[in-house]
């Protein structure tokens, strides 16, 4: 763990915060940096890495998929291996056992996709922790799968219903609540943005793929001759991207390569890329990055198939980091992350998450480009069962519809109550 930590990436990062959030942000950065000098704190984490959220992960060939596309060797770190499908644990888990050491019984959480929402509920329902999520109308509408875990775990998903009803409403509405609930509730942030120390801390709770990687690309690509060419991550907010590429950053190679989601095009509303010239400098949620703003400052509704990739910023590091040149940041449209999301499930039995399909997109570009020496590795950061309800619909229409036709002429009317149940927490000894 570094023993230095930041509240700026260069221009980028910073706490621009109300005062009332003031006092339980310098609680969480205290309780953070003594964590992370306590190896007690790191071996309990460790020890539910491997007995509850099944670390490692594995990391495969993807033998069939190589030799279609030529060129490069391409290799998978199945993050979708992980408990509750998704990287998002990893966080999940190193926040609820700092919260649980700050004496918090209470996490409210934001979610998107889902993934985080579930991850946060399955880790509280573990840990006996009070659970509230957070989630925008238009991705519970969406993510119909996620939410139904979310409440089998004996979460309470809160709908939002302002502005864009999406991701970034359901983090002004969870830091609503944490400014009037701090005494006994911690924010678990999802991904490596927010205010200080957010980003650091989301980061280090990632790394652990990261360093998961290097030992398996030393162990399946170096001493196999290859040449580690690149790392291929999708970007959202950032989380899985800067976890995976974490050990690599101070170092010249190999290329790390963010994947932002390219929509449907270019203009405003079309896609959710900050990068590449298209985003502007501003501060939203807390903290400075790069965001999707209008001529007046004001942020931009967002387009992906994917509800994790649709946020309007990207974390301060990884703006840096951009800015840079330490990581290149292309795009993938919905076509090619669902042509992607068909070319690995029928060339190598994976179901990708349709974000981790945008850097699976990518993959598929450039692996032609580089000779048969050369080596990429992708982070499949979750996988696309929680999708079903999107893919089905974009790659099979006619059925899925006739399907659901079906099934809703066989089930009652539903009374209204939505079937939510509020959690019963068990505050954590």
């Amino acid at each position: 763990m570094p023993e230095v930590y930041n509240d700026y990436f260069g221009q980028f990062g910073g706490r621009y915060v109300a005062e009332v959030l003031r006092t339980p942000l310098d609680e969480l950065q205290a309780a953070f940096v003594e964590a992370m000098d306590d190896s007690r704190f790191s071996a309990e984490f460790d020890e539910m890495s491997a007995t509850f959220t099944g670390r490692p992960t594995p990391m495969v060939h993807a033998a069939n998929s190589s030799r279609e596309l030529g060129g490069a060797e391409v290799f998978i770190k199945l993050e979708g291996l992980a408990n509750t499908g998704a990287h998002k644990i990893n966080n999940a888990v190193g926040q609820i056992l700092l919260a649980g050491r700050m004496g918090k019984t209470r996490i409210i959480a934001e979610t998107g996709a889902g993934q985080h929402g579930v991850a946060t509920a399955a880790v509280c329902a573990k840990l006996g922790f009070e659970c509230t999520v957070y989630m925008g109308e238009v991705d519970i509408a969406r993510q119909k799968p996620n939410v139904f875990w979310m409440e089998l775990f004996g979460a309470e998903v809160r709908p939002v219903a302002s502005g864009s009803r999406t991701l970034k409403d359901a983090v002004n509405e969870a830091l609503r609540d944490w400014a009037a609930s701090y005494g006994d509730t911690h924010y678990l942030l999802g991904s490596a943005l927010g205010p200080s120390p957010y980003p650091d801390m989301v980061r280090e709770f990632q790394s652990v793929v990261g360093r998961e990687s290097e030992s398996q690309i030393d162990r399946m690509i170096i001493k196999a001759g290859l040449d580690l060419a690149a790392l291929v991550a999708c970007v959202g907010g950032g989380s899985n991207a800067i976890g995976f590429f974490s050990p690599f950053l101070d170092r010249e190679t190999p290329r790390l390569i963010g994947v932002e989601a390219g929509g449907t095009g270019t203009g405003p509303g079309q896609h959710a890329a900050r990068m590449g010239g298209l985003g502007r400098a501003g501060i939203v949620h807390g903290y400075k990055s790069l965001f999707l703003l209008d001529a007046d400052g004001q942020v931009q509704d967002t387009h992906s198939v994917s509800a994790g990739l649709d946020y309007p910023g990207i974390g301060p590091q990884l703006a840096a980091l951009g800015l840079s040149g330490r990581v290149e940041f292309n795009r993938a449209t919905d076509r090619e992350a669902l042509q992607a999301l068909q070319f690995f499930a029928r060339n190598e039995g994976l179901i990708f998450a349709l974000e981790s399909a945008h850097a699976g997109a990518e993959a598929i570009k450039l692996a032609p480009q580089l000779p048969k020496t050369g080596a990429i590795v992708v982070n499949m950061s979750g996988r696309g069962d929680k999708d079903l309800f999107i893919t089905a619909k974009e790659l099979d229409p006619e059925r899925w519809k006739a399907f659901l036709l079906a099934e809703a002429g066989q089930i009652p009317q539903d009374r209204g109550d939505g079937g939510s149940r509020k959690s019963r927490g068990r505050r954590m000894m």
